[in-house]
């Protein structure tokens, strides 16, 4: 119980004439009798709080950036009337900053044996899931001089998923998708093709694809059309070690890593390949297989939306045999990793031609655009050694993709809002010279 009426009952008490005034609380109450029956009967009159029934319905998910609805139903199965204030905690990042104090609160009157639902708006600033602490209401008589406080707890999750915002790319590289398929009149030639029918040969024609049996039964020379292979398998590996912690912008490396998969991911699904996730560091923190093209992308959301940096060194060998183990057949592994010197020629370049070996690899990798823009910066001493600093990483950087290149790895460095489409051309690139 909570003696919210005191400060009432004291203002109450100062206004009596100094004369009548006993300190003890036997003369205050003798003096101010029917304001102490009040404040009794105020009490006796506040409907209890610890009966109350109180059940959750709402969202369960929501993405990052997004507002989520979580309802919270109040039963009140008392003979009196439920004049409350209530506060619904939940975790600091489950709010914008400064918005908690007022999208917690709420205030309801719940008459004798019915419900009401007062309804909290998330809109959390991080990924993962956000669990619902405890329910506090308070509970006033008629006259509001003192109340009633209880605690409930009403469990409630709700998981945080990844923004996906590279999402507005996707039209554009379905429609080069579509082109590249053979749904339009652009029909390619690889290795990595299938027949797909025969047609009269034009001028401009690719000489290799003609089909010289095909041509001597006909008056016109005839040559083949092609279409990328289906079915091809790719592996999405995010490499959630230390590196993936570095900040860029206002994100983790690793946020743009995810960002960038899922547009991958949601590209080769729909040109019907199929696509794994492995997340690793120094064991397996998140592993999906054998989904469907329709329940890939849902999966691959579902499970990155409690992947965390992990502040240890990436184990190269522990990553290259666990990606073996989850691709046994020849597929594209996307890795997606720091470019930083010593991690790559220390870890990967090592392990690197048991992946090659028997598999095309992709690296793409997060640049950080201040870097570029110290580059460019003059005017003051300090500016020009901080251009000299720059300088000197992106040579760096630009040697160890070399490094990668001469091992047969396709390598793509992007920005933050680039990675993404950057990584989709790189796959379509593949695709049209049927390397996969």
């Amino acid at each position: 119980m909570a003696l919210t009426g005191r400060a009432a009952l004291l203002a109450a008490l100062g206004s009596l004439p100094v004369g009548i005034w006993d300190p003890g609380w036997s003369g205050i109450l003798a003096v101010n009798a029917p304001l102490a029956v009040a404040c009794a009967c105020d009490y006796a009159l506040a409907a209890p709080v610890r009966r109350l029934g109180l059940t959750r319905s709402g969202d369960t998910s929501v993405r990052l950036g997004e507002s989520a609805d979580v309802t919270l139903t109040v039963t009140n199965p008392s003979r009196r009337l439920l004049r409350a204030r209530l506060r619904d905690a939940w975790p600091p990042s489950s709010w914008q900053p400064g918005t908690e104090m007022t999208a917690s609160r709420h205030r309801l009157t719940v008459p004798p044996g019915e419900r009401r639902r007062v309804t909290t708006r998330l809109r959390p600033t991080r990924r993962g899931d956000r669990q619902a602490d405890r329910v506090t209401i308070r509970s006033y008589g008629p006259l509001g001089l003192f109340a009633r406080q209880g605690t409930h707890k009403v469990p409630w999750t709700v998981r945080v998923l990844p923004p996906f915002t590279s999402r507005k790319h996707l039209p554009s590289k379905l429609a080069r998708l579509r082109e590249l398929d053979g749904r339009t009149s652009v029909l390619i030639r690889g290795e990595g093709t299938e027949f797909d029918s025969l047609r009269e040969y034009v001028p401009g024609d690719d000489t290799r694809s003609i089909d010289w049996r095909a041509t001597a039964r006909q008056s016109s020379v005839a040559v083949r059309t092609w279409r990328p292979e289906r079915d091809r398998h790719i592996l999405l590996v995010l490499d959630t070690g230390r590196t993936s912690a570095g900040r860029v912008g206002d994100a983790p490396r690793l946020d743009a890593s995810m960002d960038a998969a899922l547009l991958l991911a949601a590209l080769a699904s729909r040109a019907g390949d199929r696509v794994d996730l492995l997340a690793y560091d120094r064991r397996v923190r998140a592993l999906v297989q054998g989904r469907s093209a329709g329940d890939v992308l849902p999966s691959l959301v579902g499970a990155m939306a409690t992947l965390e940096p992990e502040l240890v060194e990436t184990d190269a060998r522990g990553l290259t045999a666990t990606a073996l183990r989850t691709a046994p057949r020849r597929s594209l592994i996307v890795l997606l990793t720091s470019l930083d010197a010593a991690p790559v020629e220390e870890g990967l370049l090592p392990v690197l031609p048991q992946l090659t070996q028997r598999h095309t690899i992709l690296v793409a990798s997060v640049a950080d655009p201040l870097v570029t823009q110290m580059a460019t910066s003059r005017g003051s001493v300090d500016a020009v050694y901080e251009a000299a600093a720059a300088a000197q990483a992106q040579t760096e950087r630009h040697r160890t993709a070399e490094q990668l290149r001469r091992h047969g790895v396709t390598v793509v460095d992007a920005a933050p809002g680039d990675l993404a489409p950057a990584l989709a051309d790189a796959y379509l690139a593949l695709k049209t010279a049927g390397r996969l």
